[in-house]
Formats: structure tokens, C-alpha cells, sequence
């Protein structure tokens, strides 16, 4: 195979804020790997929480370059298992793997979701996220972009007042996700609250360490409270499971489609709700995720649709939040940029 690396600094539409970080643009490494005529392309974004540069994703899969190039591909699943003897973080396995899957499908001459067996007939319809702002920047986003079910970031002393006044301007779903800023006094107290106010679920409303305060707000909610800083790779599925009602998992921090695909099978055998999240990737991350649709419950996989200019063509997601699959086999993906 060929290996190719690089880095992009995708613009973002609006400044993008949570409850500990704000920016305007997302640094992220894309990966092609060809072999013949056919290539896979694969994408992580750099990520300040969990201490991950495209610079140093790049050096430590430089480092292993001539590994790469040599391996023998069969499939995904034999060349995960060969990264994962590798000193690589997960978000540099997650583009391989990546590239890795969509290659393979364009081999095969098939969709990644038709070699799963699964029916994309069926699938739940993505959020999209206003990110945390004042009241008014936030209500301006909103009348933006109409769409059924908003991913609202939360982390303020007056979140309960910012989703009344959100509320005022659309009959939208909304999902709160706090990004671990909250404490059980203030998920507890707040969630009746935001019931009433047409909320689905909360998303990862303490810290992520905060085990014993999640097993209070579990038993205490009247929301649903979904893992998302709490539930990183598959080992942590089954301690989600006694704290939370269900799970996001997100490609970049368990390493790809292939763990994902481990984790999904194992949530839905604890009975946990499954949703699948990105991290502000451009459309060749989305399109590995729109893979995955007819598995979950959930899916926030607005990431290119919060870029001010996309780098690739691949899944595209129409405005009444139809999916539209591409005709190329794989994940569907061709970069443009």
C-alpha cells in the first residue's frame, strides 16, 4: 500500500464553544492508502482534552511508514489487528482504520454497510449542535439552520434560562450536552425542568471520573443520561452500563470503525441506548460514520455541516436530514481539497 498524510485547518462557520474550550477552526489529518488503482481515505481531528496535534499523530505514524507500506491488506479487521501491536494513539489507528475500511469497500465493490448486512433503509436522523454562546447568538443560530433536533452546548449558571429562551423559537427535539460541567445537585434539579422543555436526553452532564455522582443522577433523573467523556474505548461499555442509559461513541477516541463496531455489539447486548458522535470532521469522517446508521439509536454527525468549506465529497445530508448515500463503494468518499 501507499501511505499519504496530511494536514488541513478546516474554518468553521461560527466560533465554536462548550463549557471548557471555544475555537474557529479544527485542525485535522487525513490519510489516503492506495492499492492499485483504488484508495481509502481516513480522518482525525487534533483534540486539546485528550492531548492529540495532527503533528504528532503524523510523527508516530511516520514512524511506522515503511510497516505500513509493507502490509500485506486482507481486510480492516487483520490490518487492525496488526496497528494495534503499534505505539500509535487511537485517533491516528482511527484515520488508518478508517482509510482501511473505505479502501476495502472500494475493492470489494461494495458500501462498508452492505458488507455488515445491514439495511440503510432505516436510521435515525442526526442533531445538529448550537454551540454555547449568549442567548441571542445562540436563537440567531437556530433561525440559520431549521432543523428537527438540535445538540445544544450547556455549561453556564443560566442553562436552564438559555433553553426557555431557545425554546421560544423553534418546536425542534433538543439534546443537552454539558461536556461534564454540571454537578448531581444541578443534573438532578435541572432535568424536570428541561423535560418540560422538550428535552430528549442529557450527554455526559458530570466529569467523566465522577462514577459515584452518575450512579446518583441514574437513579434520580427523569432524562435519560447518556456517556459520552465517560465511555472511551470497549472496556469502559460495561461500567457505562451500571451508570448511564446509553452510550456515544465517538470513532477518534476508541480507534475507528473497527472498535466501534465491538462496542455497538456489546451496548446493545447490556440494553443501552447506541448513538455515535463526531468531533467536527470533515465529510470523510462523516461518510465512516453514515456507515453505522442502521445500528444506532442516535447520531450526531453534523461535523461538515458546521465547516465553512468541506474537503471532500462522500455522505451528504439533505435538509429535511435525509442521508444520501454515494455511488462509490466503501465509506463513498473522494477528497476535492
Amino acid at each position: 500500500m501507499q501511505l499519504t498524510l496530511k494536514k488541513y485547518v478546516l474554518q468553521l462557520r461560527h466560533t465554536f464553544s462548550i463549557s471548557r474550550e471555544s475555537h474557529d477552526f479544527q485542525n485535522t489529518l487525513i490519510i489516503s492508502l492506495t492499492e492499485g488503482t483504488q484508495t481509502g481515505y481516513g480522518e482525525a481531528t487534533s483534540n486539546p482534552y485528550y492531548g492529540i496535534s495532527c503533528e504528532g499523530m503524523m510523527e508516530e505514524i511516520e514512524q511506522i511508514r515503511d510497516k505500513i507500506e509493507a502490509h500485506n491488506f486482507i481486510s480492516p479487521h487483520t490490518f487492525y489487528d496488526f496497528l494495534s501491536k503499534e505505539n500509535l494513539s487511537n485517533f491516528s489507528r482511527c484515520a488508518l482504520d478508517l482509510a482501511a475500511h473505505d479502501l476495502f469497500g472500494k475493492l470489494k465493490g461494495k458500501p462498508l454497510y452492505e458488507i455488515w448486512g445491514t439495511n440503510k433503509s432505516n436510521y435515525p436522523i442526526t442533531n445538529y449542535t448550537i454551540g454555547l454562546d449568549s442567548p441571542a447568538k445562540m436563537v440567531s443560530k437556530i433561525k440559520e439552520k431549521v432543523w428537527p433536533i438540535y445538540k445544544i452546548k450547556l455549561g453556564t449558571e443560566d442553562d436552564v434560562a438559555i433553553i426557555r429562551e431557545l425554546r421560544k423559537h423553534t418546536d425542534a427535539v433538543f439534546r443537552i450536552d454539558a461536556n461534564c460541567a454540571w454537578s448531581v445537585k444541578e443534573t438532578i434539579e435541572n432535568a424536570p425542568l428541561l423535560k418540560t422543555l422538550g428535552v430528549e436526553f442529557l450527554e455526559q452532564p458530570l466529569r467523566a471520573d465522577d462514577w459515584e455522582g452518575m450512579e446518583q443522577v441514574l437513579h434520580a433523573s427523569v432524562l435519560p443520561v447518556i456517556a459520552d467523556e465517560s465511555c472511551i474505548v470497549k472496556e469502559d461499555v460495561a461500567k457505562c452500563a451500571l451508570h448511564f442509559n446509553g452510550i456515544n461513541i465517538k470513532l477518534t477516541k476508541c480507534g475507528g470503525l473497527t472498535p466501534a463496531l465491538k462496542m455497538i455489539k456489546e451496548a446493545k447486548a447490556l440494553e443501552l441506548k447506541v448513538m455515535v458522535g463526531c468531533m467536527t470532521e470533515s465529510t470523510v469522517g462523516i461518510s465512516a460514520i453514515a456507515q453505522l446508521l442502521p445500528q444506532l439509536d442516535y447520531v450526531d454527525m453534523d461535523g461538515a455541516m458546521l465547516l465553512k468549506e468541506d474537503i471532500a465529497t462522500g455522505v451528504k445530508i439533505e435538509e429535511n436530514g435525509e442521508v444520501i448515500f454515494p455511488r462509490l463503494d466503501g465509506s463513498g468518499i473522494s477528497l476535492v481539497g
